[in-house]
């Protein structure tokens, strides 16, 4: 019986590698084969016939060309940019997203460039612009990427022109003072989460305080509803706080190197004061951020200055309101990865370069006009 246990406990462990062998061998025998079978099928159709059929029936050859030859107006509405604009920019990103003609298909840079306005103005979903643009949602992803990828590359010299010099916060600075009756304000500084699906692997890094998945859009903003400085991609679990205090910014304005004008005495008073950005309760108090009192115990020189205080400010969250109305992308939760949500947002924010055509102050001159006659009144600043 002895020599019989000893026998077993010799070979037991043989017999189960070998076992494992086998089995190994099996699972390759059954993946090769798998694969053949793969490869040896054939492919019932090179495109689906009715995707092939898009230079007759597609959304693009067939109303656009309507609405550019018989209704300008509607045109605008469906891309948000007039045939003029649609054209320049067409001339500048053209030959970036420019394929190669081949036998099978037609670069098709026009196409190309209107699918990705329209997917932005309206925020439809890829699966269901596919049926009326006749493009493969898969396809739509790709071209989305390059196309937003070639407009910011395009034109990211000329969009977010921070002043340098105190003559151009000077200027800023007479703006707030002219529009908004608040003197020597740099620019107004808030965030907005922009709405998308959780990452792969991601946890709760994505998650905001408000109860979805987003990353933060964090931007100074003149008089004008313009940006001029901005970071984008940080992740809905940090603050705006956090986000100013991490970036180049606040730093700069620590480090006095982004040239604000020297201090100055405000209206009717002889204190010199710093030049500033305006900001809400989610900042830290500091010579060059001021935020409003704490609503307990004003007294109503503190509610006139909070009051003046959010006019001024209130211009950032205007102005993200305007681009998300414009370009109702931004108004649902986005279906993309975070990349590319960084991509769309960094496209709809250079589109800004493009309100020569008055389409965009317009709307911010009917939408954000106040009713009531400006009184200038003397602010108190908090110490």
């Amino acid at each position: 019986m002895e020599d019989t246990a000893r026998l077993r406990r010799q070979y037991l462990p043989v017999l189960e590698h070998q076992h494992d062998l086998i089995e190994l061998t099996l699972h390759q025998l059954r993946a090769n084969r798998a694969g053949r079978r793969r490869r040896e099928r054939r492919r019932r159709n090179w495109v689906r016939p009715w995707i092939g059929r898009r230079r007759h029936y597609g959304m693009y050859d067939q109303l656009m060309v309507e609405l550019w030859n018989e209704d300008h107006a509607s045109f605008t509405n469906f891309l948000r940019m007039p045939p003029a604009m649609f054209d320049e920019l067409l001339a500048r990103v053209g030959p970036s997203i420019t394929k190669q003609y081949n036998f099978y298909r037609d670069p098709l840079e026009r196409m190309r460039l209107a699918l990705t306005l329209r997917h932005l103005a309206s925020g439809s979903k890829y699966a269901s612009m596919k049926f009326g643009w006749r493009v493969p949602h898969n396809t739509q992803s790709l071209v989305v990427r390059e196309v937003c990828q070639a407009i910011i590359d395009e034109y990211v010299d000329e969009v977010l022109v921070c002043p340098s010099t105190p003559d151009g916060w000077h200027a800023i600075a007479d703006k707030f003072y002219q529009r908004w009756n608040f003197p020597y304000t740099c620019g107004a500084l808030d965030g907005k989460h922009v709405a998308c699906r959780c990452p792969p692997k991601s946890g709760s890094q994505y998650f905001n305080y408000k109860g979805f998945y987003s990353i933060v859009l964090m931007a100074l903003v003149d008089a004008d509803y313009k940006f001029i400085w901005a970071d984008i991609g940080s992740t809905g679990s940090a603050s705006d706080a956090q986000i100013y205090n991490d970036c180049e910014l606040k730093e700069c304005a620590e480090d006095c190197t982004l040239g604000f004008p020297d201090p100055e005495p405000l209206p009717d008073d002889n204190q010199d004061v710093s030049y500033f950005f305006v900001g809400d309760d989610a900042f830290a108090l500091q010579p060059t951020m001021i935020k409003p009192y704490s609503l307990r115990g004003m007294t109503n020189d503190q509610r006139i200055y909070n009051y003046r205080l959010s006019r001024a400010r209130r211009v950032a969250e205007n102005s993200f309101g305007i681009l998300a109305n414009r370009f109702q992308v931004m108004l649902t939760p986005m279906q993309h990865h975070p990349s590319t949500v960084k991509l769309i947002v960094k496209t709809r924010k250079e589109h800004r370069t493009m309100v020569q055509s008055g389409l965009i102050f317009m709307d911010a001159r009917r939408v954000h006009h106040h009713p009531h006659p400006t009184h200038h009144t003397h602010l108190l600043l908090p110490t």
